[in-house]
């Protein structure tokens, strides 16, 4: 291969190009070290990645590359990740202040007032999708309202792998719109593009979708009109949550509608969620009462509820900085692991292969989609691939004059959507836990998830929705 003079701020150094082959090899190293870490060894995902950034660097190393500009490398994949990276650490505040202050459990206790047999499917989509919007996270939303739709659901007659479907699909939509979900500002960081113009573009296939989805589910809902409402479980828990919080929704709402206002005012991240933070700590200690050191230490790690049933209790205990940090320091390792792999040519050499073959717009989105669905059957983890995706198929979305955020909310479509639906994922694995239901029997019920990749696929033939690049 040919020598080639690059500068990674401002360090020079002499290196080979490796060849197709040879990145080909290290791309596969990457996959096969995590995949068989995960399903063979089931050793933890932060180690793999410690073991696959040592494997990379050995292949940079054979390059020609010196130890500083393989450590420059990585802390140029880093560094671009600093402004989400403060983001991460306020979602983990943002969460922790709207449970101390009533807000979710605000949204717990009107939204199963609305419930009724008939429209249950379309109010439960509706209701997890509020959920994960407002706590940034489909797992937290599957893992206690979803719960609880499912002990409704059985007890109607509903069948329950459409019951589950109903709460991913709303729950995953919700996750990625949210402005303090992890993965909608992992997919923003990574691929460069700001995290509202990010959720703008994913509401040209996604709100379409959703609407869809809503009316399958109403239509099918309506065939269970006559089944019996189990109230007394459901006034169980509004009883609960009216005897721990102030339930006031003009005054409980203030952090959430704050947060929304400001977004919508295009205000940064950052302080739409610190203003909403500081509101929330107030209500919890002026209107709910509490302990203004304690709502302080619940910034850094929330402690569980006290209505005294126990999945409410679950949730209402979720937030804090320390609950970010699993996917804090496993998007550090990542992000360094891509530089490499960026920097050092391997991800520049497979995707001038893949250019080659690539003709249309509407066949490099949907070979992006199909790169984060086979990422997550590989790895098992959709941070991973959101963010090697970005860095693999940037180029292309540069070269074809397309807006970063079309190439964020295409990775999101394949990566955050898909990886509910493979059973070894630890999406998959832990829906089927929660919910008690397969994964491969609900997933023919999850139909936002099936569907919204199509769409954006189809919405990309018709050239709808295909952001020019700002200059």
């Amino acid at each position: 291969m040919t020598e080639k003079d690059v500068s990674i701020e401002g360090l020079s150094t002499t290196h080979r190009l490796p060849s197709f082959f040879h990145a080909m090899v290290c791309f596969a190293g990457v996959l096969l070290l995590i995949s068989c870490g995960l399903f063979v060894w089931q050793a933890s995902l932060h180690a793999l990645i410690f073991l696959a950034l040592i494997w990379v660097a050995l292949q940079a190393r054979g390059l020609g590359y010196s130890f500083i500009a393989i450590r420059r490398m990585m802390d140029e994949g880093i560094t671009k990740a600093l402004p989400a990276i403060y983001i991460f650490l306020l979602i983990g505040m943002v969460i922790a202040s709207f449970m101390q202050s009533g807000t979710i459990a605000s949204l717990l206790y009107y939204g199963l007032n609305w419930l009724n047999p008939s429209i249950f499917l379309a109010v439960g989509l509706v209701l997890c999708s509020l959920m994960s919007i407002a706590t940034g996270t489909s797992w937290g939303t599957v893992g206690t309202i979803g719960v609880v739709l499912i002990g409704i659901g059985d007890a109607m007659g509903i069948p329950l792998p459409l019951v589950a479907g109903m709460i991913i699909s709303g729950a995953t939509f919700g996750d990625k719109l949210s402005p303090i979900s992890d993965t909608t500002n992992l997919a923003a960081m990574s691929a460069g593009t700001d995290l509202y113009r990010h959720i703008g573009s994913m509401l040209y296939t996604s709100l379409p979708t959703f609407i869809i989805v809503l009316i399958v589910f109403m239509i099918w809902g309506m065939q269970y009109g006559e089944n019996a409402l189990p109230g007394n479980h459901i006034n169980e828990i509004r009883g609960a949550l009216a005897g721990a919080y102030q339930l006031d929704l003009w005054v409980t709402l203030l952090p959430l509608l704050l947060m929304f206002g400001l977004s919508i005012q295009r205000y940064a991240a950052e302080v739409s969620m610190s203003c909403s933070i500081l509101i929330a700590m107030l209500i919890a200690v002026v209107y709910q009462g509490k302990d203004g050191v304690d709502v302080i230490n619940a910034l850094w790690l929330n402690s569980p509820g006290a209505t005294g049933v126990e999945s409410i209790d679950a949730l209402l205990g979720r937030g804090g900085i320390y609950s970010m940090a699993w996917t804090l320091l496993l998007s550090i390792m990542a992000l360094a692991l891509g530089g490499i792999m960026h920097h050092a040519g391997f991800l520049r050499v497979l995707l001038m292969q893949l250019i080659t073959r690539i003709r249309h717009v509407s066949a490099l989105i949907a070979a992006t989609i199909a790169a984060g669905f086979f990422g997550n059957m590989a790895m098992g983890e959709a941070y991973i691939s959101i963010i090697l995706n970005c860095q693999l198929f940037k180029g292309a979305y540069q070269e074809r004059e397309l807006d970063q955020a079309v190439l964020s909310r295409s990775v999101e479509e394949g990566s955050t959507l898909t990886t509910g639906l493979i059973p070894w994922t630890t999406a998959g694995t832990f829906y089927a836990a929660t919910l008690g239901i397969p994964t491969l029997d609900y997933a023919m019920y999850a139909l936002l998830n099936l569907l919204n990749p199509l769409v954006s696929i189809v919405m990309a033939i018709l050239g709808i929705g295909l952001l020019q690049r700002v200059r």
